[in-house]
This record gives structure tokens, C-alpha cells and sequence, in this order.
């Protein structure tokens, strides 16, 4: 977030309030921040009101005690006994969910427990493992009501310790590219010339958070004075100073570069927030470092280790809190829009060495998941393991897709590719009525887009593909992928490296020339300024969907997670060229992650673990997994059937999709929710209202969408809710104060970094000569596991199992075997190509041998015993004559005979030049004696780098004098 022109550096702002004491007396609750002292009272005098107020002011550790020591004292005075406490101490927390009204009074809910999953720099990303509900308003008020114990026991069937997360300092509900995007409300060139206001009298301090809130009118006029500063959370009574204070501030606030640092703080995307109901109470009262956005999907981090050089692969995914529920009982998209399962994947990879957002290198690569947008359903009265599919409102015009896609151009820009996984072809109609419904819509809302931005639709069938025994789907998906990822590229922070201008890929000059801020002269400029400050954006993103957008989904998404990656690591300087084999460490350790990611995904949707793995459609899955697959699709069917419906109502009741006490039934006598998410029922126009004409005639995106196309209107109009000048090493912007944490004692075993999964301690073999993780290993485990695959179904031990190949759909039995003749059109012309695996090991033997049990050195460890060469063992001997020259050791000749070599041999270890270092212990060390000529070396090489080069030595003049005589 750096402009280099305008000189202007935008710095996260921490939130400081990351510890916090719960203390009771008879009238209220008082929360107090351990880090930065500020203090929440919070009361609710009756069932329906909620009253809560914060201080201005910070205290120091002494004012926090004789404050706690006032109270006490206060409401023990009032109590009329002298020796009882006025002040107890109920529970210490790590943040507010939130605030929560059943059918009596309010709840607080706090997190009690963390634990750190992932850091992207300096940010640190925690889970939440514990919470706790507190009843705020005093027995002595509250009314009891029959129906409150049923509604919180329902409000705790949301788990909030499985899959919720949020970071104190990192904007969780955006990408990393939004995140590193300046704001473009206020120009860069007012920021530029920002001084301080002319006041005659006080004028606001900057320690408060401030809201610089600029009109684009008002930045036009040449007054600097009209940008307005307003305290941000308590305007009634302002913290007041005189104007030295916030003059120092300004000074400060340029940092030795000359560079304006502001800090910001994004404003949350509700999509993702799913506590922003439980905040609404609070949220304009208190300030907002009390608010504490809380996100729900998946996030994993690994590190691939590179010769030593660490590179940290970071996988989050937000699941949206819009139409959100359970697998049967959300299916489509309501009348906004917002379509059910619907979970934006980002894949962040970038050097653990430098971890500065500004000066670092981070990639990511963002891909969406989501439902058909149409008004469809499954009826799930039923007993069928496949309940039919039926449209609940025809859409002939597209109005409900049309929201849903312009939401993506707002929120990704263009080209939108949807990748539809949904079968084409049945014996009985099932998911194909989905596919021809999705294929007319797309091409209808293409008709009035502009040629340039269309909708690019590309359909496969992957359970047919995967059945065909002449087709792989892997190869399939690839193909996709790269395509797909050249057309959309992906955010590069920092601008190429020199040597891919000197030696440029193809495939990556594709990207550098089409991508959004890209050179179109990439790999033909003669001259290069090295000192530029220019990455590479991400536009648009490849929506990947199937029926239930779980297993099917999971697999495409991990192949455009294993292209990407590989165009990640190139821009990184890791790989010499945008490719990654499947059976490579690194990408062992991706798809374990995107398994990880499958499972949670579809555990939160559909009740279950995923049914078929990528090992599935890899074809590499073994025969007993047909077990676990049976196993899980009885365990979905089960959740599907008999628990989904408690879920869905404890899910409308955490979101506040219902409200109790505005609610006339109770929710579990509710025959359907389809009132409470449809604004069909709200008193809200319907979608089919409108006239033929009128919706048909008017364009179904925003104005400004088209305007700011390809870049997403969110990103190139992006606003933040506080704007404060700061200082470099300001508390509430320093990451490294806050991350690394000085002042606290730490063990270095329990740190984040020693337990994270790392690629040569967990995917590395332990015997090998090769230490890349991009190598191709192969592992004797998976030996048997290849034969079978090579020989077919017939040499399975136990195929009665399922009476069908483990690579085979138990989902799609109904699907005709006999339709590989055609192939799936795409406007991304991918041919289906065969896979080099299988052709080159068709021919093997059918019969088992002792070689698939114990496999030979040369297929475990990969090296070959052979013969030594004459050429090699002299190279050998002028080798050790090197060594022993140098090391001063006795020759051949200075063996006296055979029978003596023992005795030679072990005063050939001890004769020699003594080692420069000591014997060292545990608890002496004693350093090593460096010779003179070498630190004269070392000071002329530190001289060099902050003196600039300095003359050479008169001896090395002359040494190239005389060199240069010979020429």
C-alpha cells in the first residue's frame, strides 16, 4: 500500500485491545483491555435495553488499579457490608463476538481461548477454540421465559471453536490485493500536501482514531482546511489538547524516506462477517477497537522449504454468511442474488525472509465457489438417496443470475470463467436439467455484455470423464487451469525479477502482457529500471461449481491451486519455468491442504467429509477406500435427513435472520425458513414483477462496473473507515512490536513456526539424495497401488465390495457408461489429451512378484551401482592430493608397508594443521580467532557498501597491468 510517486505509505492499524479482564458489580460490567487500558461499562437496566459506554481515555497500569480500587470501594460502600467485595472478577477474554437477545435479556459472548493457524508477514491469523456466554442484566430483573433455555441452547449448536477465525490487524474479509490497494476516496495528492489545520483554538489530538472525510468536491478546492477530523467513536465529548501535540504528530509522521505514513483500517466486507448481527448493538456506540470481525471457512499454512529458504503457502477460505445453511435446505440463490454454498478460496504464497507487506514479495490467487444462481430445490420429504430436482420460480429473463454476476464484476472485475462440473448427459434427467438452465442463462445475460468483458462458460463432465478409460480428468482439468489462470493471472506485490526480463517464459509473458498494470514490453526492453515499484494484479476469477459444489468442486479447484502455484513460485524466483509435478513434495503438501479445505467445507455444508477425494480422480485412491467412501456418503445422507434441519434454524437464528422477540412462532415450528431469506415475502419487489420490457431493455450491471472494467469496482473505489497520520514506530502501527513481541518470554519450541507443517520434515523421504520439493519421488508405499491402477479393476482382491471401480461416482450410477464418444465444448478451447501415465504403463505385467514388495535401490532411492569410470576415480585422486597438499598431510610414499596402514591410517587423522575452534561446551564458548588479512577483507567489503566502491590496491593495479600487457 505505497505510492512512490506521491510519496504517501499506508500502514495497517493494529488493534490494540487484544486482552481484556471481564469485571462484575451489582449494576453492571466492566471490561478492561490489559493492552492498551481502556475500560467498557456495560448494562442493561431491563430486558430491552442494552446500555454500554467506553472511555476516551487510555489509562497507565497505576490509574487502572486505583480505578478498579474506586469501584470496589464504591459499590462496597453501597452494599452496606464492609468486608464483602463491590467488585469481582469473572473472566478473562481475547475479544467481543458479540451482544445477543433471545426472549429476555441481552448476552455477551466472548472469546476465552486462541490459538495462532497462519501469519501473512507480520499479521497473525488466530482461531477461536473457546467462548463463553454471560446472562448481563442482574437476577433481581430479569423475567424468566419458558421458550430462553430452548433459544440458547439452539444459538450454541453453532460451534463457535470449529472454523471461525479472526486477526487484530489483517482484514480477514478481503483479499490480499484489496488489502495492499491504496484508498481512493481522498486523492493521493491531498494526502500529499496535508498539513495541519489553522485553529484558533483546540484542535483534536491524532492519538485519537481519526475519519479524515474528504468529498471528491471538496479535494478538488485548493483549501486544504476542508478536510474535516472527526473523533471516530465519542463525538458528544471530544479529547481536547492544544495544537503542539498534533503538530509533532504531522512532523513525525514522515519517516526517514520522506514518505507520508497514514494508517488505515479497512471497513469489513459484511459477506464474510458472521458476527456482524451480534455486533449491531454496539458497533456505534463503543469504539472500534472493541469490534472484532470473526470470519468462518478454512485456513491452513505450510512451509515449502526451498534448499533452507523457507516460502510459506497460505490457504484461506471465507464462507459467506448470505443464504447461508445446510446442503438440502439451500440450494440456488434467493432474489438478491446471493447464491447457497458460496466460499471464496485464496491461495497466498510468498518468502518467509522478508516479511514486510511492503518491501516483501507476496503472491495470491483467488478462485469462488457457489450454487447454480437459480431457484431451484431438492424436496427432501423423500427417502431417496437422490431427492429429484424442481425449479421453485422461473426466471426466463435472468434477473437472479444477473444480480449474482454483476456482484462478481464488482467484487473481481473481468473475465468471469465458469467452470460448470455438472453432468451433461444421463440416462434419467437428474443434474443435466441444472446444466441446460445454466448454459441459457449465461449465454442470456452474455447477449447485452460488451464483447470485450463476456461471461466465459466452459463445461465438463468429470463423472463421465472419469469413468472413460481413454480420457484422464486430471489432464482435463490442467488444460482448464492453465488457461484459465492466464486469463484472470494473479497479485504479485513487488515488480519481476531482472532475470526473468533477460530470459523471459513464454507462459509468463503472456501474463506480464495481459494482466491488469502489466508491460506490454515484457522480455524486449533493452534497458530495465530496477528501482520500479510495479506488481500485477488478479482480474476476474474462475467460478467453479457442481451440484453440491463439495467433491467435484474440491478437485477442479485443486488443479487451478496446483497451476497457480506454479506461476507463484516462478515470479518468486524458486522455479525456472511455470510448471509442478503431481507427485513432487510440494504438491503432496497442496493437495493434502486442499483435502483439509474439502473436508471442512463440506462438514460445514453437507453433514460429512468429502466422498471422493482427489486421489479419486487421480486414479490413485487404493481399493479400501471404498469403505471410507461408503461410510461418509451413509454419514452425509444421515446429517442430510435428520440433523440438517436444527442446524439451519440454529444458523438463521446466529445470523439474525429470525428474531425471537420480533417473531410470532417459535422457529422450530416453522414449516420452512424460505420467508425469512426470500424478499419475496419481505415486502420487496419480485424478480418477475417487472415488465418483459422494462427488464429486458435495461442492463442488468451497475453503471460504474462498466466503467472501471477490467479491475473490480470495490478495488479502483476503495474507501476505509479511519484515516490518522502516524509515526514509523507508532505502537498502533509498528507489525514488528506487535508480532515478535520483545518485551514477552518465549520458548522458541512453542513457537508458531516450529509446528507448522513443513515440506522436509513431513513430506520429504527420509532417505534421499535429492532435497527439492519439486522433484518427483517415488515411494514404495504407492507401488502396489500403481499395479493395481495400471492392470485395471480385474486384479482387485475384494472388487464385491461396491461392484464397481473405487474411482467410480456411487453418486452417478444412474449415468450412462456409453457417452464418451462426444466431447464438452468450451470457449476456452482445451482438447482433452490422454494421460502419459497410464499409455506408458499399459503394457506391464498383469501378475504379482516379489520386485512390488521389495522394490530395488534403484526405484526406492533412485541412484544406479556401477562400475567406477578411469576419468572419475583420477578426478578422485587429485582430489585427495589437493587435500592432503593443503592440509599438510602425509602422501603414499610416506606409508612405510601394508601391515602398518592401521597404525598409518590413524596417524593420517591426527597429523595435520589444528582446527581454529575450541572445544566448546554448553556452558563456555570461546569465539574463534579471525586472522587480520581476513577482517581487513571483511571492512573493505562493509567500507564498499556505505562509501561506494573505493580505489583498488596498488598490488592488484599492477597485477592488471600486466594482465592487460599480454593482450
Amino acid at each position: 500500500m505505497q505510492d512512490e510517486g506521491a510519496k504517501v505509505q499506508f500502514l495497517p492499524i493494529i488493534n490494540g485491545l487484544q486482552k481484556m479482564a471481564l469485571y462484575e458489580t451489582k449494576a453492571r460490567w466492566l471490561n478492561l483491555s490489559k493492552i492498551i487500558y481502556q475500560s467498557t461499562r456495560v448494562a442493561c437496566l431491563d430486558d430491552a435495553c442494552l446500555n454500554a459506554t467506553a472511555d476516551q481515555v487510555e489509562y497507565s497500569q497505576r490509574q487502572i488499579k486505583e480505578l478498579l480500587s474506586m469501584i470496589n470501594e464504591g459499590n462496597r460502600s453501597q452494599s452496606g457490608h464492609r468486608h464483602s467485595s463491590g467488585l469481582s472478577r469473572t473472566v478473562s477474554a481475547f475479544g467481543i463476538v458479540g451482544f445477543v437477545r433471545f426472549l429476555e435479556g441481552y448476552y455477551m459472548v466472548l472469546v476465552t481461548k486462541r490459538r495462532k493457524v497462519a501469519v501473512i508477514g507480520l499479521h497473525t491469523i488466530y482461531k477461536v477454540e473457546d467462548t463463553t456466554m454471560i446472562y448481563i442484566p442482574n437476577d433481581s430483573v430479569r423475567k424468566h421465559k419458558d421458550d430462553e433455555t430452548k433459544y440458547v441452547r439452539l444459538f450454541q449448536n453453532i460451534d463457535l471453536s470449529s472454523n471461525f477465525y479472526f486477526s487484530y490487524s489483517y482484514d480477514l474479509t478481503h483479499s490480499l490485493q484489496y488489502n495492499l490497494s491504496p484508498p481512493k476516496d481522498i486523492p493521493i495528492e491531498v494526502l500529499k500536501n496535508y498539513r495541519t489545520p489553522k485553529a484558533k483554538g483546540s484542535v483534536e489530538r491524532s492519538e485519537n482514531y481519526l475519519n479524515l472525510s474528504a468529498n471528491q468536491k471538496d479535494t478538488e478546492d485548493e483549501s486544504d482546511e476542508k478536510i474535516c477530523l472527526k473523533n471516530d467513536y465519542n463525538p458528544r465529548s471530544p479529547k481536547k489538547d492544544d495544537g503542539s501535540n498534533y503538530n509533532e504528530k504531522l512532523h513525525e509522521s514522515s519517516d526517514a524516506s520522506n514518505n507520508i505514513l497514514f494508517g488505515i483500517r479497512n471497513k469489513p466486507n459484511k459477506r464474510f462477517v458472521w458476527n456482524s448481527y451480534l455486533l449491531k448493538p454496539v458497533e456505534e456506540i463503543i469504539h472500534p477497537a472493541w469490534i472484532l470481525p470473526i470470519t468462518h471457512g478454512f485456513v491452513a499454512q505450510d512451509n515449502i522449504s526451498v534448499y533452507g529458504r523457507s516460502f510459506f503457502l497460505t490457504l484461506i477460505a471465507r464462507r459467506s454468511c448470505c443464504y447461508a445453511g445446510t446442503r438440502f435446505l439451500k440450494r440456488g440463490a434467493n432474489f438478491e442474488g446471493d447464491v447457497a454454498n458460496e466460499v471464496e478460496t485464496e491461495q497466498l504464497v510468498y518468502d518467509a525472509h522478508v516479511t514486510s507487506l511492503h518491501h516483501g514479495r507476496f503472491t495470491s490467487f483467488v478462485q469462488i465457489r457457489g450454487s447454480i444462481p437459480s431457484h431451484w430445490s431438492q424436496d427432501v420429504s423423500k427417502m431417496v438417496p437422490k431427492p429429484p430436482i424442481t425449479f421453485d420460480v422461473m426466471d426466463p429473463y435472468g434477473e437472479t443470475a444477473g444480480k449474482h454476476f454483476n456482484q462478481l464484476l464488482r467484487r473481481f472485475g473481468s473475465p468471469i470463467i465458469v467452470l460448470n462440473l455438472v453432468k451433461r448427459r444421463e440416462r434419467r434427467a437428474h443434474e443435466s436439467i441444472l446444466n441446460t438452465e445454466y448454459s441459457r442463462l449465461i449465454g442470456q445475460l452474455n447477449i447485452t455484455l460488451p464483447p470485450e468483458h463476456p461471461i466465459q462458460y466452459v463445461a465438463i463432465d468429470m463423472a463421465r470423464i472419469n469413468k472413460s478409460k481413454d480420457e484422464n480428468v486430471m489432464t482435463r482439468l490442467s488444460d482448464i487451469a492453465y488457461r484459465a489462470v492466464k486469463k484472470t493471472g494473479f497479485f504479485q506485490s513487488e515488480s519481476p525479477y531482472y532475470s526473468h526480463h533477460l530470459n523471459p517464459n513464454t507462459h509468463y509473458r503472456h501474463l506480464e502482457k495481459n494482466s491488469a498494470k502489466g508491460d506490454e514490453n515484457f522480455g524486449t526492453k533493452k534497458h530495465i529500471t530496477l528501482g520500479e515499484h510495479r506488481g500485477r494484479l488478479q482480474t476476474g476469477v474462475v467460478r467453479v461449481n457442481c451440484v453440491d459444489c463439495l467433491d467435484r468442486t474440491n478437485t477442479a479447484q485443486f488443479v487451478l491451486g496446483k497451476c497457480a502455484l506454479a506461476f507463484q513460485l516462478y515470479a518468486l524466483g524458486v522455479l525456472d519455468s511455470p510448471s509442478l509435478e503431481f507427485d513432487s513434495d510440494s504438491v503432496r503438501m497442496l493437495e493434502e491442504m486442499y483435502e483439509d479445505h474439502g473436508d471442512t467445507l463440506a462438514l460445514q455444508y453437507g453433514g460429512s467429509q468429502l466422498v471422493h477425494r482427489i486421489k479419486t480422480y487421480r486414479r490413485t485412491a487404493p481399493w479400501t477406500s471404498q469403505g471410507n467412501d461408503i461410510m461418509q456418503t451413509l454419514s452425509r445422507y444421515y446429517s442430510n435427513t435428520f440433523s440438517d434441519t436444527e442446524k439451519q434454524n440454529a444458523i438463521n437464528l446466529f445470523l439474525g435472520i429470525y428474531v425471537p422477540h420480533m417473531a410470532s412462532v417459535p422457529i422450530w415450528e416453522m414449516m420452512s425458513d424460505y420467508l425469512l431469506h426470500h424478499s419475496l415475502t419481505r415486502g420487496v419487489r419480485p424478480c418477475h414483477y417487472s415488465s418483459t420490457s422494462q427488464w429486458w431493455d435495461a442492463d442488468w450491471w451497475d453503471a460504474d462496473v462498466m466503467e472501471s472494467l477490467p479491475l473490480p469496482v470495490e478495488e479502483s473505489r476503495k474507501s476505509v473507515a479511519l484515516l490518522v497520520p502516524v509515526s514509523k514506530h507508532e505502537p498502533k502501527v509498528d507489525l514488528f512490536l506487535d508480532h515478535h513481541r520483545p518485551s514477552e518470554f518465549c520458548i522458541l519450541s512453542e513457537l508458531y513456526t516450529y509446528h507448522m507443517s513443513h515440506s522436509v520434515r513431513d513430506y520429504m523421504p527420509n532417505f534421499t539424495t535429492d532435497d527439492s520439493p519439486f522433484s518427483v519421488r517415488r515411494r514404495p508405499g504407492k507401488r502396489q497401488e500403481e499395479l493395481s491402477r495400471n492392470q485395471g479393476i480385474s486384479t482387485q482382491k475384494n472388487p464385491v465390495m461396491s461392484g464397481k471401480a473405487s474411482t467410480e461416482s456411487t453418486a452417478s450410477s444412474g449415468a450412462s457408461s456409453t457417452e464418451s464418444e462426444a466431447s464438452d465444448e468450451d470457449q476456452l478451447s482445451v482438447v482433452s489429451q490422454d494421460s502419459d501415465e497410464e499409455t506408458s504403463n499399459s503394457q506391464q505385467s498383469n501378475g504379482l512378484s516379489l520386485v512390488s514388495f521389495f522394490p530395488p535401490m534403484t526405484e526406492t532411492y533412485g541412484d544406479h551401482l556401477h562400475t567406477i569410470e578411469r576419468t572419475d576415480l583420477a578426478l578422485y585422486k587429485r582430489y585427495v592430493q589437493i587435500g592432503q597438499a593443503t592440509n599438510g598431510m602425509p602422501t603414499q610414499s610416506n606409508i612405510m608397508s601394508e601391515s602398518n596402514s592401521k597404525q598409518a591410517s590413524a596417524s593420517f587423522m591426527l597429523v595435520g594443521r589444528p582446527f581454529s575452534f575450541t572445544q566448546d561446551s554448553s556452558v563456555e564458548t570461546e569465539p574463534p580467532s579471525v586472522p587480520r588479512r581476513s577482517r581487513d577483507i571483511y571492512n573493505n567489503f562493509v567500507a564498499m557498501a556505505t562509501k561506494g566502491p573505493q580505489p583498488p590496491p596498488h598490488r592488484d593495479v599492477l597485477l592488471y597491468q600486466k594482465f592487460a600487457s599480454f593482450i
